[in-house]
Order: structure tokens, then sequence, then C-alpha cells
């Protein structure tokens, strides 16, 4: 059926619907309402309780008056049901309402009834006149309102004129039913026509929103289906380099060099990895980890395991700074083990860099660090057999298959050290293999987290005072506006300078994004060595740098920064022995946002409790804070509010492919056909077209 059918469609009302994204009738039965109005609820007048609920109620008009002048000019229409009275009053069109109704004729109202007085009135109800009982049955129902515009405005498209339009395409148009039988009942779902009647024409509540999770399932399973089905090709590859020797390096590395044991979780990060690379199948694994959980040793375990076996790894990081950090911290854990590590990033002067690609495409360079200058078409290595990825929440899905292509697909370690909720693992890491290290390294003490008020800044400074008097060090962070825009060093000055007239007798650091490389590495490297005892900062300390003296932080107009960014800041202290305090100093004025993110990192140390309390606040596309994400562009499911239905699609659609992987059965024919199409484009997006 086209739309141009459809009754009363003008080419103006086409227009409207066609700038709505609505150009079949199908998209139109798509347009779901944005609420519902209840007029099932009649109700007798005697029982109103007036405090502003939505009520219907009927009866006969007995009295049509106005009353006041100008502008203040009202009128007031009187309803008696044999119960009592209520007045429907109407302060615009007083001339058109005062035409419209006629004493002793039945009428309906519906709206807010409020109590002045004694006497119980709505204003401006929506009407309609009650010739029979039938009539009020189609009055006292669910009102779908559908969203509205401009255009659908201009062109007088009303929400009963939609819901007319649906109900002539329902009638005249096939809709088949895609979804196997058994999870229609086992989900207790209505086929895909009914539940589009129960969208458009409910007879309750239950209805419409059953109706909705349906619609949402289908979205959630179809993409939980291609992420399990590319997740098998991924798996099933037959190319995956074979490390079979997993031995010098690898053991020389845990049996000599690291001066600590691993924790439980490492432990069975590590022991998967191997199980990985000795498959024969390529790697693609996810290692998720609070701050400090020490996901690094694990990414070196698995760089060493490809040295071993006389392959390469790459080492990625997002930005300039942390790829200095990673090859710094490399540099140091691998200094006894003569490894060729270099550093590829895109600031390096024309020779210098000339020299690593010569290295790296040569094979002497065995570990190559670097930002995404790495994935560059110029870049060519002897031969990559895995790449870690830090940070994975800032590249893209694309740039994963990008990077895949540089070593004839070498396995792939992906870390985040922003711990990532269950519902979005299972959906942008759906085609990941995950891995949680879940414990911190013993001796670990939780850190004490604290918000004090400018008010208290004389207490605040006593403490540090006491702290730096007793061996300790401090951090104070200051905010920036963006780390690729000029940095917002006024506060962060003047700041150290207060603090330096404030403690003459301790030695003051300032660190900032605009010193130069070596300016910054020689301000970390004095505190590292505890010849600075406060060092007053912007987020460049973000990630990375271990002090494990540094025992407080203090975060000045902490209400500025994000809750994954406060978490990450205060994973900084806490390194060490000393029990550590992280105080949080907002301005006068807090959004409710921002109190709500300082009462977190209050209450909980545990960063998947603050990932899920942030994803809910910001959402998954800004959370994520990438349009490369691979974040499904879902119409009707929500993966933060509808987390337990993805749980539910995700195991429905893997239990439905390890029986028909290829949709062959006849009950899955409808599903194929819709699928087909779905999976090419997101095989296409994961880089496996």
């Amino acid at each position: 059926m086209k739309l141009s059918e459809l009754s009363y469609l003008s080419t103006k009302r086409l227009d409207a619907l066609s700038s709505e994204g609505i150009h079949s009738a199908m998209d139109l039965l798509n347009f779901f309402p944005r609420r519902y109005l209840d007029r099932s609820n009649t109700q007798k007048m005697k029982f109103l309780p007036g405090s502003g609920e939505e009520v219907t109620v009927a009866g006969k008009v007995v009295d049509i008056s106005t009353a006041g002048f100008g502008r203040k000019k009202r009128l007031e229409v009187t309803l008696n049901d044999g119960t009592g009275t209520i007045k429907g009053v109407w302060f615009r069109g007083v001339k058109y309402f005062s035409k419209y109704f006629k004493k002793g004729e039945t009428v309906a109202f519906f709206g807010q009834a409020k109590r002045y007085g004694k006497n119980v009135s709505i204003a401006h109800p929506e009407v309609d006149k009650i010739s029979s009982e039938g009539d009020l049955d189609a009055f006292s129902r669910i009102v779908p309102i559908y969203p509205g515009s401009k255009g659908i405005s201009q062109a007088r498209i009303t929400s009963s004129m939609i819901q007319n339009w649906n109900k002539e395409i329902l009638a005249n148009i096939q809709i088949d039913e895609f979804l196997p039988t058994d999870i229609l009942s086992e989900m207790k779902f209505p086929t895909r026509k009914e539940a589009y009647r129960m969208i458009h024409f409910p007879e309750s509540h239950n209805q419409h929103k059953n109706a909705l999770n349906r619609f949402k399932f289908e979205e959630l399973f179809l993409f939980e289906m291609s992420m399990e089905k590319i997740h098998f090709t991924v798996k099933d590859r037959a190319q995956g380099h074979l490390f079979k020797n997993i031995g010098n390096y690898t053991a020389r590395y845990f049996n000599e060099v690291l001066p600590f044991e691993l924790t439980e979780g490492q432990k069975i990060a590590l022991s998967e990895i191997k199980q990985d690379v000795r498959s024969g199948k390529q790697m693609n694994r996810l290692i998720q980890g609070d701050v400090g959980a020490g996901k690094t040793v694990v990414a070196i375990g698995a760089m060493l395991m490809a040295l071993d076996n006389g392959f390469q790894a790459a080492f990625l990081a997002p930005t300039e700074i942390l790829a200095e950090q990673h090859y710094r911290t490399l540099s140091d854990h691998l200094k006894e083990m003569d490894i060729n590590i270099r550093l590829l990033i895109g600031s390096q002067k024309k020779a210098l860099r000339t020299d690593i690609l010569t290295d790296v495409e040569g094979g002497n360079a065995q570990i190559v660090v670097g930002t995404h200058a790495i994935i560059q078409d110029e870049v060519r290595f002897h031969n990559l057999g895995l790449a870690v990825i830090d940070e994975q929440h800032r590249f893209g899905v694309k740039q994963r298959a990008d990077l895949l292509s540089k070593g004839n697909h070498p396995h792939m370690l992906v870390m985040s050290a922003t711990p990532i909720p269950r519902s979005l693992a299972m959906t942008v890491y759906a085609d990941l293999d995950v891995s949680v290290i879940k414990d911190l390294p013993a001796g670990r003490k939780p850190i004490k987290t604290a918000i004090r008020s400018h008010k208290k800044r004389e207490d605040v400074m006593h403490f540090v005072r006491q702290e730096v008097e007793d061996g300790g060090q401090v951090y104070v962070v200051y905010p920036l506006v963006e780390e690729s825009e000029a940095l917002d060093l006024k506060d962060a000055t003047a700041g150290f300078e207060k603090l330096k007239k404030r403690f003459p007798e301790f030695k003051i650091g300032l660190l900032h994004g605009r010193m130069k490389t070596e300016e910054k590495e020689a301000v970390m490297k004095k505190f590292i060595d505890n010849e600075i005892n406060i060092l007053v900062s912007t987020t460049v300390i973000e990630v990375g740098v271990d002090v494990p003296n540094a025992s407080v932080m203090i975060i000045e107009h902490a209400e500025r920064f994000g809750l994954s960014q406060l978490h990450q800041l205060r994973g900084r202290i806490g390194r060490g022995e000393r029990q550590s305090y992280c105080i949080l100093m907002p301005d006068v004025k807090v959004s409710k946002a921002g109190a709500f993110r300082l009462k977190t990192m209050e209450e909980t140390n545990d960063g998947f409790r603050i990932a899920e309390a942030d994803l809910k606040l910001r959402g998954p596309g800004d959370f994520l804070g990438t349009k490369q994400s691979g974040l499904p562009d879902f119409k009707f499911a929500d993966i933060v509010e509808d987390q337990f239905l993805l749980a539910q699609a995700k195991e429905k659609a893997k239990s439905l492919l390890k029986e028909d992987p290829e949709l062959k059965e006849s009950s899955h024919k409808n599903l194929s056909t819709v699928f087909a199409p779905y999976f090419e484009e997101k095989v296409k997006f994961y880089g496996m077209g």
C-alpha cells in the first residue's frame, strides 16, 4: 500500500510526513506514539478528589455561561451525571466553544480535575459529544499522542489522523512474522501485526508496553545475532599466528624480572591469552580492569609471547602523552631484557621517523609503541604478530579493522582502563572475548574520598601540611577546557603561586599540557624521586605514571570533571603502602548532575559501579566518546534502560545460531530474509566484508 492511497492525505501532508522521514506505509506504522493519554478511567463526579489527576467524566450540559471581561473573559460549561457536577473552563476559543455546546446534550470531558472551593473544574478539557453508550466507550480509551513538529502542525496533521491512517494500513497490508514461534511464546510477545495494533490501538497500558518490548527485543535480537555470527567468523578464521613456544622472554620476565606476585585475575587473563594464541585462530580479547588492576603487566606478558615466537608486537595508545608514558613503562619493565622498543608518534622529526620506520620494516624493532600513527599506510611491519590497543573506548571499530590489515590478522588484545558496563560490553564489544580483572594487587588500601567546600579550605591545607611532613606527596589537580585546545592554565598557575607562598618550606612543581615533553618528563621525574612534595597539575596526569609515595589528591572545581575522569584521576594515588585520600573541592554552585557525580565518588571505589552510574548519566554515545564506536543506532531500544532485554536477546541469539548457524531450517525462513541484509551491513562495518 502506498502512502498516497490513504484518506485525507494531501500533497502538503505527504511533504510534512516526508520531512519526518516517513516515506512508506511501514514508516508510518513505525512512527510510534511518544506518550498515551488514559481516558479509559471514567469516573463519577461525586467522587472526584480534584487534586490534579487526569480523569474522564460524562454527563448532560446543564449550564453554559461566560464570566469576566476582555482578555479575562472565560467560558464555563457545567455537566451533571446525576451524582454531582463539574465545570469545563475555556480562556481561549470562548466564541467557538460557546456555540459548540447545547443544553441537554451528553458530553464527555477529559483532563486534569482540580478543586476550587466546592467546585471541581477542568481547564481546556478534551471534548466529545456522546449520543450512545458506544460513543462513550470510544471516547473512554487510551489515546496515543504522536511526536509533533513544525511541519506536522502546519499541515494540520493530528494524532487522531495518524491513528486513522495506521488503521487503514493495518487493514490493507500483510505483515510477516520473523521471530521464531518458540521465542514468541517463551517471551509472551504478540505477533508482529498484533504488536503494531497494540502500539497504535492499545486497550490497556500493559498492551502497548508489551508491544514496545517486542519491538525493542527484535532490534536487540538482530544485533546480537550479527555479533554472534561475527564472533564465530573471527574465531573460525584459519588465519591466526600460532605461538607454539612460550618460553625465554616470557619465562624470564615472570620468574626473574617482575618484582611482585601476580593477582588471581592477572593469572587467569594470561592463561586465557595463552590459550588463544596457541589455538591457531586469531585472538580478539578485551581485558577489563579497574584503575590499578595491573592490565599493563598482562599486556607485557602477551607481547613477550609474540617475541618468543619471532613476531613483532605493537602497542597503540590514544594520545601522544599516553604513548610516551607506555613507552617509558615498557622500557622500565624490560630494561634488563635486551629488547628493542621504539616509540612512533606524529610530532617526531623526519630523520628520527625514517630511522624508526626502517627499524620496524626490517624487524629490528621488536615492540613498537605509538598513537594511531602506527595505522598509517607508510608504516610496514616485518612480521606483526600481536597488537595491543589501550583505552579502547577512544578507538573506533574501524581503527581496529585497519590494524588487522597491518600484519595478516595479528592477534588483538584490547585494554580498557575505564571499566565498561555489561550492557556496553554486550553491544559494542560483542565481537571480542572478555577477560575481567576484578582484584587489585596485594597491599593496596582503599582510597578514602571526601567532598570539602571552600569554607573547609583551611582544614584541607592543614591536612596537606601534616601529610607532607609525614613523608607523603600531594597532587593538586585543576581542570582544563580540553586536551586538544589551549589549556585553562590561569587557575592552575594561580593555585601554584598561592601554594608556594603558603608552604615556602616545601618544593612545589607545576605540570601542564603546554610544556614541552622533556620539561614534563623532568617535572614528573622529580615528583617520582620525591624531589617535589606538591605537584600542581592539569589532567595530563590522568593516566599513566605511578608514584607510590603520592598519598593525597585534591581535585579543584571537581564538579567540572566527568565520573570516569574523576575515577581515573583518583587511581593515580593509593599505589603504595600509605593510606591515601582524595579530596573533591567543588565550586559554590553545583548542578544536580555534578552533585550526583561527586556523591557517587564519595560512596564507592568500585570502577564498575562508577561506570554504570556514568553511563546512566551521559548515555552510551557520550560515554564512549566516539562516533566510530560501533554503537548500534537503535530506534526503540535503549541499552542502558533495557539491559535485561539485551541479556535475553543475546542468550536467545546464541542458542538459535548454535542449533541453526546458517538459518536453513524452514521455520527460520522469514528470519533469514530479514537478517541477511542486516548482517551484510554489520560485516562491512566490522571490516570483515
